[in-house]
């Protein structure tokens, strides 16, 4: 593989795509980025316009490869990134979607979930799946999809509707779409599905059943690194051959590929993973048990998460509906000019608690508010809300593992923000270390691919590619810490029941 070439990863995320070209030293070529619009029809109710979502794939790959003085022939692979969970449903034929995508985020099927959890309960999709019945996941969001939007069970029983999370809606358009597109999606992507059996890393026959989805509107499952097929349009010349839900990605852009090894990505939520080998460790304290990758013919590696639903989404919400900031960035400086937190505290419950609570009847509140608040206090809340929502979940971590927590690689959009990262070691206890390329999740696809196709011959080369930018340890007393965190665990009970 000649040397000269470069690796491509498109990276689909919540509010905006990106397409990213890396050298052989993990070293970025190119990058562009653009926004898309969130849709919120009614409260609870998060979508997409997946043929919005599109052209902004096509935008990103075609200005930074021209950026670059690149083509697709350029590119020894293209990996894919994306929001997991997000449900499309579109036509084989057209091409064109039969409803706005619907969001990780979004919590319309709340119904069809209780009504899951009272006929068949919790434990037998846990045991199957590795997951708990959540709005969150994407089989009841089809579900939903199929019982409410016209048409839509028509197609699927006539063969002519194809269901997928933004990965497969994105390859199939990168290899031809309605000419012969290819319908796949990883195995990472499939295990949010909550149809995923995770030992046979197949679909489950029973759950489709009792969910009332036809196997012929899913897509086939593959393996996170192999050649799929070749790409059309831009990327013509590229074999696609990477594939990871964004947060497994990270993972493996973070090289963490030994057992024990554990990165946490602060973006539109925070997602905390723990490589946990060769097979699943099944969790008691309120984690997500899935497929970290799988690389060609190997077996699959397994992961224990903690999802965060609202972290770097809060900050927006502090800049778009309270506009106490203008620009995101401002909210370090707002939080820093006070000593402390005032007494305030912000559960940021705004689609419910994820790990390791689980609850959709919760809703956001901020408490110990008094006149000695101020606009200062509740940025910093909502600092310290991201990042003792971490700390649950690495106590949940050590509940299910029985194994320490050591130092934690971080990621994301938010690893910018320092306060916040002095705030994550001392409420861990530990230290926290920035990767000195913070968008791990281009990268993990772009190594994805790059594996495929020899690129880069094996997981030690990936391994000599990871360089650390910064180092925080902490400075809070463990007295202190454990005082704040019980204060912080009162103030997410109060966040429950709110939702009918």
């Amino acid at each position: 593989m000649p040397m000269s070439k470069f690796v491509g990863a498109l990276d689909q995320g919540t509010t905006s795509t990106r397409f990213m070209v890396f050298a052989h030293d993990a070293t970025m070529v190119a990058s562009a980025q653009r926004e898309h619009a969130q849709v919120f029809p009614r409260a609870g109710w998060v979508e997409h316009d997946a043929r919005e979502i599109w052209a902004r794939c096509q935008e990103v790959i075609e200005v930074a490869l021209d950026d670059a003085g690149l083509t697709g022939r350029d590119l020894a692979a293209v990996g894919v990134a994306n929001q997991r969970e997000t449900t499309v449903a579109w036509d084989r034929k057209s091409g064109q979607p039969l409803h706005n995508a619907i969001v990780w985020q979004d919590t319309r099927t709340d119904g069809i979930c209780a009504q899951l959890e009272a006929d068949i309960g919790q434990e037998f999709f846990r045991a199957k799946t590795g997951l708990p019945i959540a709005t969150y996941f994407s089989g009841p969001k089809l579900k939903w999809i199929l019982d409410h939007v016209p048409t839509a069970r028509e197609r699927a029983e006539t063969g002519d509707l194809l269901f997928g999370t933004i990965d497969s809606w994105c390859i199939w358009n990168m290899t031809g779409g309605p000419k012969g597109g290819l319908h796949i999606t990883d195995l990472t992507n499939a295990s949010r599905t909550l149809m995923m059996d995770l030992n046979t890393l197949n679909w489950d026959d029973e759950i489709l059943a009792l969910l009332g989805i036809p196997r012929s509107v899913l897509p086939e499952i593959v393996a996170s690194s192999r050649a799929y097929a070749e790409g059309e349009g831009l990327l013509a010349g590229a074999p696609v051959a990477g594939c990871l839900g964004d947060q497994q990605a990270a993972l493996f852009g973070q090289a963490c590929f030994a057992p024990g090894e554990a990165k946490c990505t602060y973006g539109t939520g925070n997602f905390l993973l723990l490589n946990t080998g060769g097979s699943p460790v099944p969790s008691r304290a309120g984690l997500i048990t899935g497929p970290a990758y799988k690389i060609g013919d190997e077996p699959a590696v397994y992961m224990l998460e903690g999802s965060v639903a609202v972290t770097g989404s809060l900050v927006q919400w502090l800049r778009d509906n309270l506009k106490i900031i203008s620009s995101s960035s401002e909210v370090e400086l707002l939080a820093g000019s006070v000593e402390d937190n005032g007494g305030v505290y912000f559960i940021p419950a705004f689609s419910g608690l994820f790990a390791p609570y689980w609850r959709s009847d919760a809703r956001g509140v901020i408490c110990g508010l008094t006149r000695f608040a101020q606009a200062g206090h509740i940025a910093r809340a909502a600092l310290e809300a991201t990042a003792w929502q971490t700390r649950d979940v690495v106590d949940a971590m050590l509940a299910d593992t029985g194994r320490p927590l050591g130092p934690l690689k971080v990621d994301g959009g938010m690893v910018a923000n320092e306060l916040l990262m002095q705030l994550q070691a001392d409420f861990l206890g530990t230290p926290v270390v920035r990767s000195a390329v913070t968008e791990t999740t281009a990268l993990g696809a772009a190594y994805a691919a790059g594996l495929a196709v020899g690129y880069w011959p094996g997981l030690d080369d990936l391994r000599a590619n990871w360089r650390a930018d910064r180092q925080w340890q902490p400075t809070m007393s463990a007295e202190e810490r454990e005082r704040e965190h019980a204060l912080w665990r009162r103030a997410v009970t109060k966040s429950f029941g709110w939702a009918d």
